[in-house]
């Protein structure tokens, strides 16, 4: 199965507590920060609503 290299790009100081909590969810702390998960909608949806924060790669 493919997988996800998610990397958040901006801060979520400003943005929506939703927002904040989505990311806090995929696993991501600080800028800079880099998780790796299983290619699936739940996660694929996480990453459309907070895309403006994070940068998204398909990995093998």
């Amino acid at each position: 199965m493919a997988r996800l290299k998610i990397t958040q790009k901006r801060s979520v100081i400003g943005v929506k507590p939703q927002h904040r909590e989505t990311v806090r969810s995929l696993g991501l702390k600080r800028i800079g920060d880099i998780v790796v998960k299983e290619d699936r909608p739940e996660i694929r949806g996480m990453v459309k609503a907070v895309n403006h924060l994070v940068a998204v790669e398909e990995v093998d």
